[in-house]
């Protein structure tokens, strides 16, 4: 079992920035590739970003590239998604997830999932 505690949500103005971290605990944390996803009010769940195990590699989806980022600190256990110039439109619930296979993260099927943490971007 891997459990995914989010952290950093909260109310920005549009243009602003904010941290998301997202702590796991469980099982080796290396062993993981990491995902954030997001889910708007009144839409589906959606892909923001993966890392793979070794952090190397990242993807992002099209409406988050060149202003979000995604890390991990292997020290602390953690993943981070740094998002920069928000947008009314980035206004959603920010989940992690984990899977040993970057390509199952990226298709939203990571075996744990955190219990996510909200953002809102107001204009």
């Amino acid at each position: 079992q891997v459990q995914l505690v989010e952290s950093g949500g909260g109310l920005v103005q549009a243009g602003g920035s904010l941290r998301l971290s997202c702590a796991a605990s469980g099982r080796t944390f290396s062993a993981y590739a990491m995902g954030w996803f997001r889910q708007p009010p009144g839409n589906e769940r959606e892909f923001v970003a993966v890392i793979d195990r070794g952090g190397s590699n990242t993807d992002y989806a099209d409406s988050v590239k060149g202003r979000f980022t995604i890390s991990r600190d292997y020290a602390k256990n953690t993943i981070y998604l740094q998002m920069n110039s928000l947008k009314p439109e980035d206004t959603a619930i920010y989940y992690c997830a984990a899977h040993p296979f970057y390509s199952m993260v990226v298709a939203g099927r990571a075996d744990y999932w955190g219990q996510g943490t909200q953002v809102t971007v107001s204009s």
